[in-house]
């Protein structure tokens, strides 16, 4: 199926470090941080997990992990545990930092960190053993939409961005995918562009990689109302988008409907399926060994 629109309403259904050499294939040890870039004097890193498995198994598929934070707080740190999930499910997984909002930073500078981010890594291809062709994208909250905006939106010169510099596959956590009407986004901006050139809804189409989102129901944040929208979007021209929305939580399906830009206290069922979901996702597409 090509879309899968769901309200979960039971429990789960599946239960600055130094370059150094990589650790051992077969085990997810701490990770191996790499300036991917180096932009008006600040170093940006990449923190790279080695998957589980055996080298033998051949070029193994990545996973770029992006943190929310509303474009202006956070790091890579933050995706530390789903990097060490995805590796250890076979994936090369990378934590990423980028430029934070700030002074003349907007999130323009973000999402050209992003699509650099994705260039270096299948620059590397050789070195970490990928697939180039099998490098997906994770985003949570203002991450998902730094994901989804390297996929689709236009660079600021007007010039589609270069294959090499998008995601094949999306895995989208309470993203931002409409900010047209996001007061925040477009104070961030700093009047540079319109909030609907960087818009992934209005840029979804025929041209967006395979899409699998997680959304709460009672998302006061990034509505699921709009993660809809853009699934359908990217139906109606053929495309592959799953909307899987789960009921009484909000943004990251935090049980906390009151307060829902801090202390989270996420749904675990809820939680632990969404996970299931994206893993199912990956299989599917050959991102992952079959079971």
């Amino acid at each position: 199926m090509r879309f899968r629109d769901t309200l979960v309403l039971s429990a789960a259904l599946f239960g600055a470090l130094a370059v150094r050499s990589l650790p051992a294939i077969g085990q997810v040890g701490q990770p191996v941080s790499y300036v991917y870039r180096e932009v008006d004097g600040m170093k940006l890193n990449a923190y790279v997990f080695m998957p589980s498995g055996q080298a033998s198994q051949g070029q193994t598929s990545a996973i770029l992990l992006f943190h929310g934070g509303g474009w202006v707080a956070g790091s890579a740190a933050w995706t530390f545990d789903d990097a060490r999930r995805f590796a250890a499910l076979g994936m090369v997984a990378i934590a990423i930092d980028y430029r934070l909002a700030a002074g003349e930073i907007t999130p323009i500078e973000a999402i050209d960190d992003t699509r650099a981010a994705f260039q270096w890594v299948r620059r590397q291809a050789a070195e970490f053993n990928i697939d180039p062709n099998r490098v997906a994208g994770y985003g949570v909250s203002a991450g998902g939409y730094l994901v989804a905006a390297a996929a689709l939106v236009d660079l600021p010169n007007g010039k589609a961005a270069e294959k090499d510099a998008m995601p094949n596959l999306l895995l989208l956590w309470s993203p931002a995918l409409d900010v047209v009407a996001d007061g925040w986004f477009v104070r961030l901006l700093r009047g540079r562009a319109s909030a609907a050139d960087y818009s992934p809804l209005e840029h979804a189409g025929a041209a967006t990689p395979p899409t699998s989102i997680v959304n709460g129901d009672k998302d006061t944040l990034t509505p699921h109302s709009r993660a809809k929208r853009f699934c359908d979007r990217v139906i109606l021209s053929g495309g592959i988008c799953e909307l899987n929305v789960y009921p009484g939580v909000g943004h990251l399906l935090t049980r906390n409907l009151a307060n829902q830009e801090s202390d989270f206290d996420p749904d675990p069922a809820f939680r632990a399926d969404g996970k299931a979901q994206h893993e199912r996702f990956l299989r599917e597409r050959g991102y992952l060994p079959a079971k």
